[in-house]
Protein backbone atom coordinates (compact mmCIF):
# COMPACT_ATOMS: atom_id res chain seq x y z
CA UNK A 1 0.00 0.00 0.00
CA UNK A 2 1.20 3.28 -0.92
CA UNK A 3 2.19 5.86 1.90
CA UNK A 4 1.97 9.28 -1.38
CA UNK A 5 -0.80 11.21 0.02
CA UNK A 6 -3.34 12.37 -2.92
CA UNK A 7 -3.47 16.34 -3.45
CA UNK A 8 -6.36 18.01 -2.34
CA UNK A 9 -8.68 20.27 -4.86
CA UNK A 10 -11.63 21.97 -3.45
CA UNK A 11 -13.97 22.54 -5.85
CA UNK A 12 -17.85 24.19 -6.07
CA UNK A 13 -20.05 21.16 -5.27
CA UNK A 14 -22.35 22.53 -8.28
CA UNK A 15 -19.90 22.17 -10.85
CA UNK A 16 -19.47 18.66 -9.62
CA UNK A 17 -22.52 18.28 -10.15
CA UNK A 18 -24.88 18.14 -6.86
CA UNK A 19 -28.11 19.72 -7.16
CA UNK A 20 -27.24 22.68 -4.48
CA UNK A 21 -27.79 25.95 -6.68
CA UNK A 22 -30.34 28.77 -4.83
CA UNK A 23 -32.56 27.56 -8.08
CA UNK A 24 -32.36 23.57 -6.82
CA UNK A 25 -30.07 23.15 -10.35
CA UNK A 26 -26.69 21.95 -11.34
CA UNK A 27 -24.28 23.81 -13.68
CA UNK A 28 -22.09 20.47 -13.86
CA UNK A 29 -19.08 20.78 -16.40
CA UNK A 30 -17.55 17.06 -16.58
CA UNK A 31 -14.12 18.59 -17.84
CA UNK A 32 -13.29 19.67 -14.43
CA UNK A 33 -13.43 16.20 -12.21
CA UNK A 34 -11.75 14.80 -15.47
CA UNK A 35 -9.27 17.39 -14.88
CA UNK A 36 -9.06 16.63 -11.15
CA UNK A 37 -8.59 13.13 -11.73
CA UNK A 38 -5.28 12.36 -9.25
CA UNK A 39 -6.79 14.39 -6.91
CA UNK A 40 -9.15 14.03 -3.71
CA UNK A 41 -11.78 16.20 -4.76
CA UNK A 42 -13.44 18.19 -1.60
CA UNK A 43 -17.35 19.53 -2.81
CA UNK A 44 -18.01 22.92 -1.44
CA UNK A 45 -21.06 24.99 -1.07
CA UNK A 46 -21.64 27.28 1.98
CA UNK A 47 -24.89 28.53 0.71
CA UNK A 48 -26.72 25.23 0.87
CA UNK A 49 -26.18 23.66 4.66
CA UNK A 50 -27.28 26.71 6.26
CA UNK A 51 -30.52 28.31 3.68
CA UNK A 52 -31.39 25.12 1.73
CA UNK A 53 -31.59 24.39 -2.16
CA UNK A 54 -33.38 25.18 -3.54
CA UNK A 55 -33.24 29.25 -1.51
CA UNK A 56 -33.77 33.13 -1.95
CA UNK A 57 -30.56 34.28 -4.31
CA UNK A 58 -28.25 35.84 -2.47
CA UNK A 59 -25.85 39.34 -4.07
CA UNK A 60 -22.51 40.93 -3.11
CA UNK A 61 -23.34 44.61 -2.19
CA UNK A 62 -21.32 47.32 -1.73
CA UNK A 63 -22.83 49.02 1.59
CA UNK A 64 -21.20 51.83 3.45
CA UNK A 65 -18.22 51.22 1.88
CA UNK A 66 -18.36 47.49 2.27
CA UNK A 67 -19.28 44.29 0.97
CA UNK A 68 -21.98 42.41 1.95
CA UNK A 69 -24.06 39.62 1.41
CA UNK A 70 -27.97 40.67 1.41
CA UNK A 71 -30.71 38.39 0.51
CA UNK A 72 -32.63 39.25 -2.98
CA UNK A 73 -36.12 39.47 -1.67
CA UNK A 74 -36.26 39.79 1.73
CA UNK A 75 -33.45 41.81 2.31
CA UNK A 76 -31.35 40.13 5.13
CA UNK A 77 -27.83 40.37 6.21
CA UNK A 78 -26.52 37.17 5.65
CA UNK A 79 -22.56 38.20 5.54
CA UNK A 80 -21.95 36.52 8.90
CA UNK A 81 -23.48 33.67 8.35
CA UNK A 82 -21.77 32.69 5.43
CA UNK A 83 -18.50 34.05 6.66
CA UNK A 84 -18.87 31.48 10.03
CA UNK A 85 -19.76 28.34 7.56
CA UNK A 86 -16.76 29.06 5.69
CA UNK A 87 -14.48 29.69 7.93
CA UNK A 88 -15.63 26.16 9.24
CA UNK A 89 -15.03 24.44 6.16
CA UNK A 90 -11.23 26.16 6.10
CA UNK A 91 -10.35 24.67 9.50
CA UNK A 92 -11.38 21.39 7.95
CA UNK A 93 -9.30 21.98 5.33
CA UNK A 94 -6.37 23.76 6.54
CA UNK A 95 -4.04 22.57 3.48
CA UNK A 96 -4.94 22.04 -0.27
CA UNK A 97 -3.55 21.85 -3.55
CA UNK A 98 -5.82 23.56 -6.06
CA UNK A 99 -9.00 25.15 -5.99
CA UNK A 100 -11.60 25.43 -8.91
CA UNK A 101 -14.65 27.73 -8.24
CA UNK A 102 -17.92 28.80 -10.02
CA UNK A 103 -17.78 31.99 -12.12
CA UNK A 104 -20.36 34.69 -10.65
CA UNK A 105 -21.45 33.41 -7.74
CA UNK A 106 -21.96 35.49 -4.87
CA UNK A 107 -20.16 33.10 -2.77
CA UNK A 108 -17.68 31.55 -5.04
CA UNK A 109 -16.87 34.25 -7.95
CA UNK A 110 -13.19 34.78 -8.41
CA UNK A 111 -12.95 38.30 -9.93
CA UNK A 112 -16.17 37.45 -12.14
CA UNK A 113 -19.09 38.35 -9.28
CA UNK A 114 -20.91 41.39 -9.85
CA UNK A 115 -20.71 43.85 -7.41
CA UNK A 116 -24.13 45.41 -6.92
CA UNK A 117 -24.83 49.14 -5.04
CA UNK A 118 -28.18 49.17 -3.03
CA UNK A 119 -29.99 50.18 -6.07
CA UNK A 120 -29.32 46.77 -7.12
CA UNK A 121 -27.35 47.91 -9.95
CA UNK A 122 -23.80 46.58 -10.93
CA UNK A 123 -20.82 48.53 -9.88
CA UNK A 124 -18.00 46.20 -10.75
CA UNK A 125 -16.73 42.57 -11.00
CA UNK A 126 -15.25 41.22 -7.70
CA UNK A 127 -14.28 37.98 -5.71
CA UNK A 128 -17.37 36.30 -3.71
CA UNK A 129 -17.50 35.89 -0.22
CA UNK A 130 -15.81 32.65 0.12
CA UNK A 131 -13.17 33.55 -3.03
CA UNK A 132 -12.61 36.35 -0.78
CA UNK A 133 -11.85 34.13 2.44
CA UNK A 134 -9.92 31.52 0.61
CA UNK A 135 -7.94 33.79 -1.22
CA UNK A 136 -6.71 35.40 2.39
CA UNK A 137 -6.32 31.85 4.16
CA UNK A 138 -5.04 29.68 0.97
CA UNK A 139 -2.06 32.49 0.13
CA UNK A 140 0.05 29.54 -1.93
CA UNK A 141 -2.82 28.24 -3.85
CA UNK A 142 -4.05 29.18 -7.08
CA UNK A 143 -7.88 29.89 -7.49
CA UNK A 144 -9.70 29.91 -10.36
CA UNK A 145 -12.89 28.90 -11.97
CA UNK A 146 -14.74 26.26 -14.28
CA UNK A 147 -14.03 28.07 -17.41
CA UNK A 148 -10.59 27.33 -17.21
CA UNK A 149 -11.52 23.84 -18.13
CA UNK A 150 -14.37 24.63 -20.74
CA UNK A 151 -13.04 23.31 -24.16
CA UNK A 152 -15.00 26.46 -25.87
CA UNK A 153 -17.43 28.73 -24.53
CA UNK A 154 -18.54 30.76 -27.57
CA UNK A 155 -20.68 32.97 -26.11
CA UNK A 156 -18.89 33.74 -22.73
CA UNK A 157 -22.50 31.78 -21.16
CA UNK A 158 -22.18 29.18 -18.33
Amino acid sequence: MSSVKKKKAIVSACILGEYCRYDGKTKAISEVAQSLQEYEIIPFCPEAPIFGTPRERINVVHVNGKKRIITDETHKDVTKLLQEEIKAFIKLHPKVDRIVLKSKSPSCGYGTTPILNEQKEVITLGNGIAAELMQEHYKECKIESERNFMKRNPNGSN
